[in-house]
């Protein structure tokens, strides 16, 4: 007989918790900025923990931190003061080199605006994480990017250049590059602000079907309604945390997709 709680289920769930690795750790983040002579306060002392497996929006209007800090977790900026262990090493500790390895091996960026090479195909834009990782042969680096852009839906586009594809083809291209290294983490920047809202549910069913796949993903926005898909949702406010709350019931992209009338009407 299983061990198993009050309600009879197996214990397993439980695991969901505790006791899952510490990918992302911020202690007391400060960031503070000369601007015109004066000091800016970006971060005011922000602490949480991120564990494997899961999908935090980090949310917060324009001036509440959240640019300065998804720059710091993205190891493109220090903090002030304050403490980061990215995947059980302190950043802070690290070289500027050191950072830059992490950057292309540890973390996966999306952005608003994809950022790929224009007129390059999809595998090329996908391989390029890969060109800096010297134990990589080409022709491994060639089936990592097929695998990783059959992972996103879109086996059938890959040698379509990035100014033949729509927008939302061009962000799956640049998820399968953020995938391609098999990052620690998914840094997602304002990933749908730039897709209609079609397109944006079928990214945001691609980012749900990521964490189910057990990805750990952080996804940067002002926009409130993503907070309803994701596991968990962090609020920033002039620099500080003011709500870090668990989603109860997280609503499906995939429903919502359905639901939206038809491209037709």
């Amino acid at each position: 007989m299983s061990e198993s709680n009050e309600h009879g289920h197996p214990h397993h769930h439980h695991h969901s918790g505790e006791s899952r690795k510490e990918i992302i750790k911020v202690e007391n983040l400060r960031r503070e900025f000369m601007v015109g002579g004066e000091k800016v306060k970006a971060l005011r002392g922000v602490s949480f923990t991120i564990r494997e497996g899961e999908f935090v929006t980090i949310m917060g209007t324009s001036g509440s931190g959240k640019s300065t800090l998804l720059n710091i977790l993205g190891c493109l900026d220090t903090p002030t003061s304050g403490e980061y262990i990215l995947d059980g090493i302190s950043v802070q500790s690290m070289s500027k080199n050191q950072r830059a390895v992490t950057r292309n091996r540890k973390i996966g960026f999306v952005f608003q605006n994809y950022n790929l090479l224009p007129k390059t195909t999809a595998i090329e834009n996908v391989e390029l994480p890969l060109l800096y990782n010297p134990s990589v042969s080409s022709r491994e680096r060639r089936e990592r990017a097929i695998r990783s852009l059959e992972a996103v839906g879109l086996a059938e586009r890959l040698n379509h250049k990035s100014n033949q594809m729509s927008g939302g083809q061009q962000q799956r291209v640049a998820i399968a590059r953020a995938l391609v290294n098999d990052p620690v983490i998914i840094l997602a920047d304002e990933a749908t602000g730039n897709l209609d809202t079609r397109t944006s549910f079928s990214i945001l069913m691609l980012f749900q079907e990521l964490h189910a796949r057990g990805r750990t993903i952080i996804f940067v926005t002002h926009n409130p309604e993503l907070a309803e898909y994701s596991s968990r949702n962090i609020v920033l406010r002039d620099g500080k945390v003011v709500a870090d709350t668990t989603n109860p019931s997280i609503r499906s992209a995939r429903e919502a997709y359905e639901l939206l009338p038809n491209e037709n009407d």
